[in-house]
């Protein structure tokens, strides 16, 4: 059979595409290397629990907001979604206490309260979030003859905070809930400074449940919907026929053949399927080689004792000093962390899972990176328990007695990432976007080989609202601007 669209990859990005274009009538495969779906925002089972990998929360679902008419288009709204408290991310900088809290004024007027020279220059970045928050969309509407502008693009987020704030401390806590990005002092847009927060501030959101409720109800509905889904099914050439693609090789053996094909996994590896090209210039994957990625996550997960810790509604982002801008540097020991409390999926009002987060660099794990899955070294394990200790002891600073808390605890490194989602160096975050450099890794969705479009976290935005912004774009090119505008409008 020859599909319509075949997509490579069932992350968030591929499982979008794949629901929207079959839901505009196409016949739609989707091909996994896994044996799970979901990429980035899958959960993992262990001793009957599942635990999240890359998703802990989400912003901007409330009605009127950046995702509330997409999601409800994709049928997600359904899911069992919480929100979370007013105050939603908490922060302690050595022994000082902050909170972003929901709504553009509100989160201005609260740090002003902290910071009262800075007031004025808290709004105005409020009012930058709030004005350019559903920017890149706009080019989407067909109503408007816009062109992307690189104003956010080429302006360096450290540069700009700067320039606007003079307390130090407050240049800490700007930055302080940023392990949802790479805070990179010398390469940091503000284009992604800015959505990466803006979101989050418009309204967040937990779900009663793992990440793989999104990807299973996406799933779904893609194959009621006449899709088809194959896993264990990894590309390994895509075939090349005068200019065209005319088809994917699987390593199990098969071949299916399409008229267009989306490439949901990195786009060096993308690249690399392509063996023999005539459209994919050497120009295009020298770029796209040359393009470095973004550091990975550590993160450990925590099965806690009956009746151990209340259940709080909110993150907590813990820093042993004031130096968020810097602390993930490498070969630094923990110097700040992430706290995510999975809501009880039983009505208690006691947690039975939180997770521990942060930052790790692909050169601490360099070490290791040939070894085989299963088969670390000793070296390997030693570490990420020595790591996991300094996580939980500094978590403790928000959360007394959480050592004695727990049962088990179930670690994962960048290795882990790479290994069972193929991502490159682990990379939390995909390619590293440059200020210095915003044409060269801000990426299109079209690629030389016309049939070729590109989706997910490494071309625009990373994360659940980054992913979902590239998806329209991706699907734009086959359904049009109209149609894809339709669903951003709600109709």
């Amino acid at each position: 059979m020859k599909y319509d669209v075949v997509i490579i990859g069932a992350g968030l990005g591929g499982l979008e595409c794949a629901y929207l274009l079959a839901r505009s009538g196409r016949s739609v495969l989707l091909l996994e290397q896994s044996a799970h779906i979901g990429g980035c925002i899958q959960s993992y089972m262990r001793c009957g629990m599942d635990f999240d990998t890359g998703f802990h929360y989400v912003g901007g679902l409330g009605e009127g907001q950046l995702l509330h008419a997409v999601f409800e288009h994709f049928g997600l709204l359904r899911l069992p979604w919480q929100r979370l408290d007013k105050a939603f991310d908490r922060i302690k900088i050595g022994e000082r206490d902050f909170a972003f809290v929901q709504g553009y004024s509100d989160f201005a007027e609260t740090l002003a309260k902290e910071f009262p020279a800075e007031r004025a220059a808290l709004r105005r970045f409020a009012n930058l979030m709030k004005e350019s928050v559903a920017q890149p969309f706009n080019l989407l509407n067909p109503q408007i003859d816009a062109e992307p502008t690189f104003d956010l693009y080429g302006t360096n987020t450290w540069q700009y905070l700067q320039e606007n704030f003079h307390d130090p401390m407050l240049l800490n806590v700007l930055g302080a809930t940023s392990l949802k990005m790479e805070l990179r002092k010398e390469t940091l847009p503000l284009f992604t400074f800015v959505h990466g927060n803006s979101n989050f501030i418009e309204s967040s959101w937990r779900l009663k449940g793992g990440g793989s409720l999104i990807a299973d109800s996406l799933a779904n509905d893609i194959r009621a919907m006449g899709g088809k889904i194959v896993c264990q099914a990894g590309v390994k050439e895509l075939v090349e026929k005068g200019g065209k693609l005319v088809a994917a090789i699987c390593e199990n053996g098969e071949t299916y053949e399409g008229d267009c094909f989306i490439s949901d996994i990195h786009p060096a590896q993308t690249c690399d399927l392509l063996k023999q090209s005539e459209k994919m210039r050497s120009a295009y994957r020298n770029r796209i080689a040359r393009l470095k990625n973004t550091f990975g996550m550590f993160t450990v997960s925590l099965r806690l004792k009956p009746r151990a810790i209340r259940y709080f509604n909110w993150n907590h982002f813990v820093y042993r000093k004031p130096n968020v801008w810097t602390f993930y540097r490498e070969g630094n020991p923990v110097g700040g962390v992430m706290i995510s409390c999975r809501v009880p999926e039983d009505g208690s009002e006691y947690a039975s899972q939180i997770d521990l987060l942060t930052p790790m660099t692909w050169n601490r794990c360099q070490a290791w990176s040939q070894t085989k899955i299963g088969h670390r070294g000793e070296d390997y394990l030693a570490m990420k328990e020595q790591v996991a200790d300094e996580c939980i002891m500094l978590a403790e600073r928000c959360l007394p007695g959480l050592g004695d808390a727990y049962e088990r605890r179930y670690i994962s490194t960048p290795l882990t990432y790479r290994d069972y989602t193929r991502t490159p160096d682990g990379s939390a975050y995909g390619i590293r976007k440059d200020s210095e450099n915003p044409m060269m890794t801000m990426l299109s969705v079209r690629t030389p080989v016309p049939n070729l479009l590109l989706t997910g976290q490494n071309l625009m935005l990373h994360g659940v609202c980054g992913v979902t912004m590239t998806t329209l774009f991706t699907c734009a090119e086959l359904m049009g601007k109209e149609a894809v505008w339709k669903v951003l409008d709600g109709h």
